[in-house]
């Protein structure tokens, strides 16, 4: 593979001029990509390199090892971002309260991570003197969108590349330059086949038989949550108490929204909860599979909607449906700083003022159902609801006046179809 970058006119005004890239900050993860990334920046623009790798929550990280590796292969500094309560406190959290999802499946967890960790890049790129931002999104993805956009957005002076979209290197070969340029290759030649992406609020797999619609799941794609199958044979009940609409306390303990979350997921890995097999429509135009392990968000986004729903009347819950797909989706398109997006926050901070209560859910082998609910302001009276009550705010005996009224038109448009119809007929 040839060192020299490719050579044509950039075709975006933030796109870097090869001759203009000097001081590069390099989204570093540790795995094999972007440490061939970080040996290919050097030598292709001749240019000094900085890491900067962002702690959203991935478990099973050593972050030292990563940071040691970045500087064995060049890098002139490394930061480590410990960036978990920023991301549960300016993302996660606008997310709960917009029960947000993408495709009936999807609960955004890389589409949320992804703003912050360009924000970041923007900021440490500024405090380091970079002129450019890398990154190792391909040019089949979203993550591209999402990081460049918000580069383009927050810093219209710095310029990015890509050089995973544009190396045209498949795994062998990145593993083959690898081994010629003596970096380390995490896990060894025989590390995982899957592409992996995590964080606080979820897991993806891509890669290998994924691709493949006909191929159900091999066992070992699921390193995060346990197989239903394997699950323990006993249910259990987990309380979630919410305050205006955020998570506050896991059967009853009090906690900071990151300690609750990664409860929520190690209970919720347990039991076999939270596995999607996904079609997505992608942004880029493909129609791709994914396999997600979410299971603090198959917890948390299940009692909240149950409590906001609750506490909501008919036309507050209806109406907030639409704006929560919405807002899914200018998120998953990679449209966070769009103002659209912060006008929907300021309806949904309002709505889930009243979102105050406890939802107890039943998690059995993959399964969670709600089992019990509680709000001081459910919009709930256990005496009307009830078939044994004849009380309450309204009569019973006035229900016939209010049956004609409601079906009048409807009545009325029957009537007028069915006249048209005979008179066709005849």
């Amino acid at each position: 593979m040839s060192a020299r970058p490719p050579q044509s006119q950039p075709t975006a005004s933030y796109e870097a001029d090869p001759a203009e890239v000097h001081r590069v900050l390099l989204l570093y993860s540790g795995g094999l990509d972007t440490s061939v990334m970080l040996k290919w920046i050097q030598d292709s623009y001749d240019a000094e390199v900085v890491c900067l790798t962002v702690n959203l929550g991935q478990p099973g990280e050593d972050y030292e090892v990563i940071e040691a590796k970045a500087r064995q292969l060049g890098a002139v500094e490394c930061q480590v971002v410990d960036a978990r309560e920023r991301f549960a406190d300016d993302f996660l959290a606008p997310a709960i309260k917009a029960n947000a999802v993408y495709g009936n499946g999807y609960p955004l967890f890389t589409a949320l991570g992804r703003p912050l960790i360009a924000q970041l890049a923007v900021e440490y790129a500024r405090q380091s003197g970079c002129d450019t931002i890398a990154h190792g999104c391909t040019g089949k993805g979203n993550d591209q969108v999402r990081i460049e956009a918000t580069v383009a957005t927050l810093a219209p002076e710095l310029r990015t590349i890509a050089p995973v979209r544009s190396w045209q290197m498949g795994r062998e070969e990145e593993i083959a330059y690898a081994r010629e340029h003596g970096i380390p290759i995490k896990g060894g030649a025989e590390v995982t086949p899957y592409s992996i992406d995590d964080n606080l609020w979820g897991r993806s797999s891509e890669g290998r038989w994924i691709e493949d619609l006909s191929h159900a799941p091999d066992d070992d794609v699921f390193q995060l949550v346990t197989r239903p199958e394997l699950a323990p044979d006993e249910a259990q009940v987990v309380t979630i108490g919410f305050e205006a609409g955020l998570p506050v306390t896991l059967d009853g303990e009090r906690m900071g929204l990151v300690d609750l979350l990664e409860g929520a997921a190690a209970i919720g890995c347990r039991h076999g909860v939270g596995i999607v097999d996904h079609i997505e429509d992608r942004i880029v135009g493909l129609k791709v599979r994914d396999i997600y392990e979410v299971p603090a968000a198959a917890l948390v986004l299940t009692a909240h909607e149950e409590l906001e729903r609750l506490v909501g009347t008919i036309h507050q819950n209806q109406f907030k449906t639409g704006l929560d797909q919405k807002w899914g989706y200018l998120v998953y398109a990679g449209l966070w700083w769009e103002p659209l997006r912060t006008d929907i926050d300021a309806y949904m901070d309002a709505v889930n003022a009243q979102v105050t209560g406890e939802i107890g859910l039943r998690l059995y082998k993959g399964g969670v159902r709600v089992v019990t609910r509680s709000s001081p302001n459910a919009v709930y009276d256990a005496d009307l609801a009830g078939f044994s009550q004849s009380g309450g705010l309204f009569s019973q005996s006035a229900s016939p006046g209010f049956i004609e009224l409601w079906s009048l038109q409807s009545k009325m448009a029957h009537m007028l179809r069915q006249r048209g119809s005979e008179d066709g007929g005849e």
